[in-house]
């Protein structure tokens, strides 16, 4: 069954489920400084019964060497290779390698407590769930990733995307590196490998079309290394928009305002610029970057206390960044979709 979105692309035969097993998937690509520490972690967690998948998508360092040194000392880690360097190809390729009855994403730029996997799991096992997710807390370890970590926190950033900041447990429509019930996930067809950004927006949107519900649980909390310079995030947040795209021409119907927040944003900063050229005209391109900056200074204000003073310069920096890259990637995708050249754009970056 497919609902909107690929059929199934689990060619050939998948692994036999055994129950109470959970596959923890892991898409990897040059993660050296990061997959020891995480898988160090996973090994440790409450919840013993794991399948542990490392999908390395062609890694130009030390990363599946360091799998397989992980692997040697636990036998529950195995090294997937993913020579198409994608994300969801990388999904399909550990779902259809996976024996968990539950299967959990956790990215290997990330850290999670050693419950993470017990809290997931039983929120599953009520059956009430088709995927659960909890809070993503980005982690700086520049200055300017202090300040991005910062500002990633903000509703005036992200919308109403509950995941960056909720406090509360919540039906949601999307969650991040969700954890899902692994059958349901193969009914669905997998990941759509086409949609290269934004993968996990239009998967959970499947789900929620086949009428289940996604839980926010704060309580399950992912520290993510977040971009550590203000020029990354710019690039992420283009791709994030062009990503959005792919997903609206799939299913129209999933558009939320915090989707369209950035291009609106954008096209009114496009438009204002022009209007300073004319005399009569200039009040009003000056009122909409007036209006741009108190929106920028508002944010600021909301995050500055929880921000170093030496990194709090980045902090309005982060937040054009963000709101810029995402709607400047949404208006050119657009435009290349409407003239027949949109679509998937190759990404070797895990979200």
């Amino acid at each position: 069954m497919s609902l909107g979105g690929p059929e199934p692309l689990l060619d050939g035969p998948s692994a036999e489920l055994v129950p109470g097993l959970v596959t923890v998937a892991v898409p990897a690509r040059n993660e050296s400084a990061s997959i020891g520490p995480l898988l160090a972690s996973i090994s440790a967690q409450t919840y013993p019964d794991l399948q542990i998948l490392v999908v390395d998508g062609a890694s130009d360092d030390d990363t599946a060497e360091l799998v397989r040194a992980a692997a040697a000392d636990d036998p529950r880690i195995e090294l997937v290779d993913n020579p198409d360097r994608v994300i969801p190809k990388a999904m399909n390729l550990a779902l259809r390698r996976a024996r968990g009855e539950w299967f959990v994403r956790i990215d290997a730029h990330c850290n999670v407590g050693d419950d993470y996997v017990e809290r997931v799991v039983g929120h599953l096992r009520s059956g009430r769930w088709g995927g659960v997710g909890g809070r993503k807390d980005g982690v700086g370890h520049t200055s300017q990733g202090r300040a991005i970590a910062a500002v990633m926190g903000s509703k005036l950033a992200q919308g109403n995307s509950v995941y960056h900041y909720g406090t509360e447990s919540q039906t949601v429509d999307h969650v991040p590196f969700g954890a899902y019930p692994t059958a349901l996930v193969r009914e669905l067809g997998g990941w759509n490998e086409d949609q290269l950004v934004n993968e996990d927006f239009e998967f959970d949107y499947r789900l929620r079309q086949s009428g289940r519900e996604l839980l926010f649980d704060p309580a399950i909390r992912i520290d993510w290394d977040c971009r550590q310079s203000v020029g990354a995030l710019f690039r992420q947040y283009r791709r994030y928009g062009a990503g959005k795209v792919q997903t609206l021409v799939q299913h129209p119907e999933s558009a939320s305002p915090r989707h369209l927040a950035a291009p609106v944003l954008v096209g009114a900063l496009a438009a204002a610029v022009p209007l300073l050229a004319g005399r009569r005209t200039r009040p009003l391109g000056l009122a909409v970057l007036a209006g741009y900056g108190a929106l920028v200074a508002a944010g600021t204000r909301q995050v500055i206390d929880s921000v170093d003073p030496e990194d709090r310069r980045w902090v309005p920096a982060a937040f054009v960044a963000l709101h810029l890259g995402w709607g400047i990637g949404f208006w050119e995708e657009a435009a290349a979709t409407a003239v027949g050249r949109g679509g998937p754009r190759r990404s070797l970056e895990a979200s």
